[in-house]
């Protein structure tokens, strides 16, 4: 695997220089926001429950429902196996994210092969496990493994950033939207944090809550 991974700050701040020079609207973007956060996680099993504890719940129920699943054991994926999926739901999970994480376990992934290969085939392996869907994977991607050139394009803040800092019609679909990063690799993964705190730095202008 021989493709760049974001180590520290370095990483994205030459990434967004190389943004900036590329287009003027990301320096305009840049002088407004930098310096853009690293956002590295840890990986392996943990961190995708995490995220499955995150689809569609604010932030602190997602929070206190991996924490008790964390004091419970249930981030080892052995330890989920021992347990049933009403375990699970008794900690705070629902029915079909008990099942995606118990899943999960069942699949026995190899985290440590995940980073040595390439990230169309890290999203590719993950997408295979019930309730990991493309966006979780890329997410993954970009911030457990580090990758520079991985582009979250499902991601409604992102486009939504893209609209305006692109001045767009309209907010970009998947595809559209994925189209237009194109142009920003290598970097697409320093691209996303640019647009996220361009997107946060406009709601807060903007006074929205």
């Amino acid at each position: 695997m021989t493709e760049r991974t974001i180590h520290g700050d370095a990483c994205v701040a030459e990434g967004a220089a190389w943004l900036a020079g590329r287009d003027p609207r990301f320096e305009r973007a840049l002088g407004l926001v930098a310096p853009l956060p690293v956002r590295l996680r840890s990986d392996g099993f943990a961190a995708l429950v995490s995220a499955i504890c995150g689809q569609q719940v604010s932030v602190a129920s997602a929070n206190a429902i991996y924490a008790r699943l964390d004091a419970a054991g249930m981030t080892d994926p052995q330890v989920v196996l021992n347990h049933t999926e009403d375990d699970l739901r008794a900690l705070g999970l629902s029915r079909p994210k008990a099942r995606y994480v118990h899943a999960l376990a069942a699949a026995r992934l190899d985290y440590a092969a995940l980073r040595r290969v390439p990230s169309n085939e890290v999203v590719s392996t993950l997408v295979a496990v019930p309730g990991i869907g493309i966006w979780t994977a890329e997410i993954y991607a970009m911030f457990s493994l580090g990758r520079a050139d991985v582009f979250a394009a499902g991601d409604l803040a992102l486009q939504e950033g893209a609209r305006q800092l692109f001045d767009l019609p309209a907010r970009p679909t998947d595809k559209a939207l994925r189209i237009m990063a194109e142009d920003w690799s290598p970097w697409r993964s320093v691209a996303a944090r640019l647009l996220w705190a361009y997107y946060a730095h406009m709601k807060s202008r903007e006074g929205i809550r």
